[in-house]
């Protein structure tokens, strides 16, 4: 394969160190990287680049990793795109996430587990299609989600979740068909404002089935995945 053929990942952050050691790492992994040091070089760049991914720090000069998020939305741009910082609060993650980022991970990390993302990130999304995680609403049949509103719908009556319910369905649902483990689940959305236990993630599971009558024996919705995690399995689209 020819470096022109390889899947461009555009990485962004201000630290020269993580650019070589994690740039080096993806060259390595197959893709074709593009280096910005925040994010208005990075949006220089993209009107040139021909990428199919950013990976991007939050907390940079100039253009952070959330105003980039936003800029490339409003030009409508549905590059996927990862964020990555070393702010734990759930609140920096919901909004970034809300705003039309498609993953999220916690600095420090481990690279396999950003190569895993990035790998599952690029199956999900078509290559100039707006994607679930830019959408403000999604539905998996006669379940609907307002991502913006948080609000829940079954068969049309609207359900009452608490709000960790409601944001794990909405990573659920906009990850449909990968295999979530409850320390990936924990951190993505818990970070480390709770105890790390993941039972946090089971109750909350929990709570959805018993609100969504969804039967762990026959799920139309989430799965448990024996020895693994969670995955939502029914197809979902946006509305």
């Amino acid at each position: 394969m020819t470096g022109d053929e390889r899947p461009g990942i555009l990485l962004v952050d201000d630290d020269e160190t993580i650019r070589a050691g994690l740039g080096a790492f993806l060259e390595r992994s197959g893709y074709r990287v593009i280096v910005a040091a925040d994010g208005q070089e990075a949006l220089d760049l993209l009107a040139d680049a021909h990428v199919s991914l950013a990976v991007c720090d939050v907390i940079m000069p100039r253009v952070d990793g959330r105003a980039f998020v936003r800029r490339v939305r409003a030009e409508g741009r549905w590059l996927p795109i990862i964020l990555l910082t070393q702010v734990g609060e759930s609140y920096e993650r919901s909004a970034a996430l809300d705003e039309g980022a498609d993953d999220y991970l916690n600095k420090p990390f481990d690279p396999q587990e950003l190569l895993s993302r990035v790998r599952a990130v690029l199956r999900r999304t078509v290559p100039g299609e707006r994607p679930l995680s830019a959408s403000s609403r999604v539905r998996a049949g006669a379940l609907e989600l307002d991502r913006s509103a948080r609000r829940v719908w079954l068969g049309g009556a609207e359900l009452s979740l608490t709000p960790k319910a409601v944001m794990l369905l909405d990573y659920l649902m906009t990850h449909p068909g990968e295999v979530h483990t409850r320390d990936r689940l924990l951190s993505a959305l818990w970070g480390f404002e709770v105890a790390t236990s993941t039972r946090a993630v089971d109750h909350r599971v929990a709570e959805l089935r018993r609100v969504l009558d969804d039967d762990p024996g026959a799920p139309r919705f989430i799965e448990t995945v024996q020895n693994a995690g969670y995955r939502f399995v029914h197809a979902v689209v946006t509305p």
